[in-house]
This record gives C-alpha cells, sequence and structure tokens, in this order.
C-alpha cells in the first residue's frame, strides 16, 4: 500500500514559514549586492570638476609638468572611473568652498580635514592621506624657536588661511590653556604663500599642515615647523552635503585604487 506523500496539516505552517525566511533572504542579499559601487554601475561619462589647492603636496608646477600627490592618485582614479576629471587650481580656501556650495565644483581638493564640526557641513570621502597641523616660525641665530608649545603663544598673533578649521583649532587652545592666543585669517593666501610670508619675516607665526611645511622647509632650513597644534587628522576629499552618489562612487574609486602598486609608487615618491 503506498505511502500518504501529503504533508500533515501541522507541517503546512513549517513549510511555509521556510519558504518566506528564504525569500526574505534573496531579496536582502540583492539589495545589499546593489548597493556595493562597481565599475559597471557608474555608466555616465560626465565631466567632474575638482578644485585643487596649489601646494607641495596637492598640486605644483615645475617645468610645465604638474605633479603633486593629491593630482597624481586622482589622475589615476580617472583612468578607473569612466568620467573626465577637470582639474581647477586654487589658493583661497573660503572661495573655494562657496564655489561648491554654488556648484562650480563638485569635489574640493583642500587642507581641510574631517572634524566634527565640518562633517555638518560636507560630506567627505575616504581619507587620503594623513596629517596634522603645526606652527611654522623662524630659527634664531642658534637654532632655537620662541614659541616650543602652544602655551608659549600666548598673547601672540597666529596666521591662518581664512575659512579653515586651523582657526577653531587656536580656539580650543586659548581655551585650553585659559589665555588669548590672537588669530588673523588671510583671505588671500594658501598655507605655502603663509609659510613663505614666515620665513622672509613678515609674519612670525602661522599654523599649516605639516606635509607641506616639511616640504617648504627643505628649501627654507631657517624656518621650524616642530611644535605640533593638532593630533593626526584624516584628509579626504570634501563634497556637497548633498551629493552621496558620488561621494560613494568617489569611495569605492580610493579603495580600489590603494590596493594597486601604482598607489604603492606614489606613496614612495611623495611620503
Amino acid at each position: 500500500m503506498p505511502h500518504n506523500l501529503t504533508p500533515k496539516k501541522g507541517n503546512i505552517f513549517i513549510y511555509l514559514a521556510l519558504i518566506a525566511i528564504v525569500i526574505a533572504s534573496m531579496v536582502a542579499l540583492k539589495h545589499c549586492t546593489n548597493n556595493v559601487p562597481k565599475d559597471t554601475d557608474i555608466a555616465d561619462t560626465g565631466n567632474i570638476n575638482i578644485a585643487i589647492e596649489y601646494s607641495p603636496l596637492s598640486l605644483y608646477t615645475y617645468d610645465d609638468t604638474l605633479g603633486g600627490f593629491c593630482y597624481d592618485f586622482l589622475r589615476l582614479i580617472e583612468k578607473r572611473s569612466n568620467h573626465k576629471f577637470t582639474f581647477h587650481p586654487v589658493v583661497t580656501l573660503e572661495s573655494t568652498l562657496a564655489g561648491l556650495g554654488k556648484g562650480t565644483y563638485d569635489m574640493v581638493v583642500a587642507q581641510f580635514p574631517a572634524t566634527k564640526d565640518n562633517q555638518n557641513k560636507y560630506l567627505f570621502s575616504e581619507a587620503l592621506y594623513l596629517d596634522h597641523q603645526v606652527l611654522v616660525q623662524l630659527k634664531n641665530n642658534n637654532g632655537n624657536v620662541t614659541a616650543k608649545s602652544p602655551l608659549d603663544l600666548v598673547h601672540d598673533t597666529v596666521y591662518v588661511v581664512k575659512g579653515s578649521p586651523m582657526r577653531s583649532r587656536i580656539e580650543n587652545l586659548s581655551r585650553e590653556i585659559g589665555d588669548t592666543i590672537f588669530v588673523a585669517e588671510d583671505a588671500n593666501y594658501g598655507p605655502e604663500q603663509l609659510f613663505l610670508r614666515v620665513a622672509t619675516g613678515e609674519i612670525e607665526y602661522a599654523v599649516i599642515n605639516q606635509s607641506i611645511a616639511a616640504s617648504l622647509a627643505t628649501h627654507y632650513t631657517n624656518v621650524d615647523y616642530a611644535t605640533g597644534i593638532s593630533f593626526t587628522q584624516f584628509q579626504p576629499i570634501i563634497l556637497r552635503k548633498t551629493d552621496t552618489t558620488l561621494c560613494d562612487s568617489l569611495n569605492y574609486w580610493i579603495e580600489a585604487e590603494k590596493n594597486t602598486p601604482q598607489f604603492k609608487s606614489l606613496q614612495s615618491r611623495y611620503f
């Protein structure tokens, strides 16, 4: 006599529940997979306008040749993406960030760390490199400096690029030490020019990123940059708060390119 293959009534609910779990898992897996950016997902070949700060690390010119870690890294990313990158060298940070807000630029590459306050205003990519802020000052004839720590800056004036987070960092230092450090914002020049103003004795102190100071100090041995002002900070690319899709794609390109021999070659050349 053949066996009865009809499932018992109590088991029907179990089968249905198992089928529902399988279907839900397949839908969730498809959703997660679709959220991972791929080269084939980025079919748009439109132009991306990039404002890039003119500095020894980001962008420089030498015998009519463009170079710089950030510039060279972005050129590698351009080849990986289906986009054309148009670079706009800039000096003043404040007007550049205004251009980002107006849509003149799609990305900004500048000495602008992803602090908590900045994250409320902008989107930031994965870090291109790590850096920190230092005090730039002249050495005396004996090779010594006046300010060996932030405590020595009380009642002195420190110059920063206008619109940069260096101002808030110095103001925080003032609160921490319980006294005043005056801050002067320069609206006309970038960090490289501030370094040169210190080197020529035009101003006494400036705060810029260590990477720029170290590069320039090889040519200006009378300038000291050993006094740290901040902890190590991530140095990402800046985007508009609403450009989440572009930021996701950019992060994918950055992470993919960091695993290539070309990226390791760039690191060896610039750091």
